[in-house]
């Protein structure tokens, strides 16, 4: 039912029995359910990151100067860790020794064998048949090496083009918050191998759902709607109006939804959680639009609020039963910590921009520990049914959109928002965003369907890392 009621109506109903006192912007509570999952990182449930951290170097090299001191260059490098111990807390350092010979590398193998990544630390000269030992593992390898560590960085790019090096990557740089950045793919191949996408439908594209599970390791599950609606039932309706009263309470306005659908969409919020905590998954998808329209968003609530809110708590919810989205929301997840924002996008040649919109947004665009962006609550704008947060991002904020189709190609582009228009035309949500290229470019080369997954920041560097480890091609879709 559709009400013109305005948000200081919904505050008197709100303010009875609810005592809640948020801080700050007022959505502290929208991703920070004191019930909610512990998680590892945003987007990782059950493990931490496994990787080898190996520091090599020869007692005998005469460059960047004789006698160089191994064990305080290892003691600089973990300093130098510890200044970004945040951004590796999920990290397992599951092999982290000094290497000094081709012989004991070649003893550590088997262990190369259960990370997920090798991180190689070049110390000084003469180590080439030691990082041949440690790439013949076949881990996904990054190099690290600052200037004067040595001159093997002139055969990298030699060894890179051979069948052995076809999974060795190098950074050469000063920069030691890189060694962080190294990082992120080998986080993104793990999440994406332990992750769980459960999704609400009568139709499973299996073979689809087959392939990702063969390459990336990503399991998939069909749930029944009856499992949904017994869910929903079991749910508390006091926890179920309390959530409602965050939401509402959060808004800069409250435009067409009445309380009781908020109560609904709330309720239905936290019967995906537990059916998440069920499952140990990490992402949920419904088939909104098609199966589950009628008999699920029409008979009991739209899916939308409790997507949002996984998005918020550094899980994932996802339109449309989309599972190549959901799976690259995995991935990009997994390379910047942060939720994407599946779009419909328009085209503005005369600005050189796209349009990114969709009905739902995610406040916390910044991660679950991050800042909140404001919101209005509306209604599904083509449906004018249902609760869905519009949200307004960030102007000046850099932003990736990208989608891996099939398993084997990536297409993307990069640019920065300039606008969160609020219109009444599209859907609700949307950000114009400038793009790095040309916009008559990527709409001709536009492929694979309307949607795509859109992050804060430019993770092209972490996106050729990955492909480059999965092999997969990356293709940017705007030049």
């Amino acid at each position: 039912m559709q009400n013109d009621i305005k948000r200081r109506d919904f505050l008197k109903v709100a303010a009875a029995g609810s005592g809640l006192c948020l801080a700050g912007s007022g959505m502290a509570a929208l991703g920070a359910n004191p019930a909610a999952p512990k998680i590892i990182s945003p987007g990782c449930r059950k493990s931490k990151v496994k990787v080898a951290r190996l520091f090599i170097g020869t007692p005998t090299g005469l460059w960047p100067k004789p006698n160089l001191n191994l064990e305080e260059e290892v003691r600089f490098y973990k300093a130098q860790f510890e200044k970004m111990k945040k951004e590796v807390a999920d990290v397992d350092f599951a092999v982290d020794e000094l290497v000094t010979s081709p012989e004991q590398a070649a003893t550590l193998k088997e262990r190369l064998a259960q990370v997920d990544g090798v991180l190689v630390i070049h110390l000084n000269i003469g180590i080439s048949a030691i990082l041949h030992q440690i790439v013949s593992a076949g881990k996904p390898t990054i190099v690290f090496a600052v200037p004067y560590s040595g001159h093997e960085w002139c055969s990298f790019g030699s060894l890179m083009k051979q069948e052995a090096g076809a999974k060795l990557e190098a950074m050469l740089t000063t920069d030691y918050r890189q060694l962080a950045v190294a990082i992120r793919p080998f986080r993104a191949i793990h999440h994406m191998r332990e992750a769980k996408i459960l999704n609400v439908t009568t139709h499973m594209p299996v073979e689809y759902c087959d392939a990702i599970k063969e390459k990336f390791g990503t399991e998939t599950k069909q749930v029944e709607l009856e499992r949904v609606i017994a869910a929903y039932d079991a749910v508390d309706d006091a926890a179920a109006k309390a959530e409602a009263d965050r939401w509402i309470q959060g808004a800069k306005e409250v435009v067409e939804p009445s309380v009781q659908d908020v109560f609904k969409a709330c309720k239905m919020a936290l019967a995906f959680e537990k059916l998440l905590d069920e499952e140990e998954a990490t992402v949920m998808t419904a088939a909104c639009y098609g199966s589950m329209h009628k008999p699920l968003c029409q008979a009991y609530a739209y899916p939308c609020v409790g997507f949002v809110r996984l998005n918020n708590m550094g899980l994932g919810g996802i339109c449309e039963s989309d599972l190549q989205c959901a799976v690259t929301h995995v991935l990009l997840q997994g390379l910047s910590g942060k939720p994407g924002f599946v779009s419909d996008p328009t085209m503005d040649e005369a600005t050189n921009s796209i349009i990114l919109a969709h009905c739902l947004g995610t406040p916390k665009m910044d991660g679950p520990d991050g800042p909140a962006a404001p919101y209005k609550l509306r209604t599904v704008m083509e449906r004018q049914e249902g609760v869905v947060p519009q949200v307004f991002m960030r102007a000046g904020e850099r932003v990736t959109q990208a989608k891996l189709v099939g398993t084997d190609h990536l297409i993307y582009f990069t640019g920065t928002i300039t606008d969160a228009p609020d219109i009444d035309r599209g859907c609700r949500t949307k950000v114009t965003v400038k793009i790095d290229g040309d916009a008559e470019k990527l709409w001709k080369n536009w492929t694979a369907g309307l949607h795509r997954q859109t992050c804060y920041g430019d993770v092209t560097k972490e996106l050729e890392l990955f492909c480059r480890f999965t092999e997969t091609e990356l293709i940017n879709e705007a030049v």
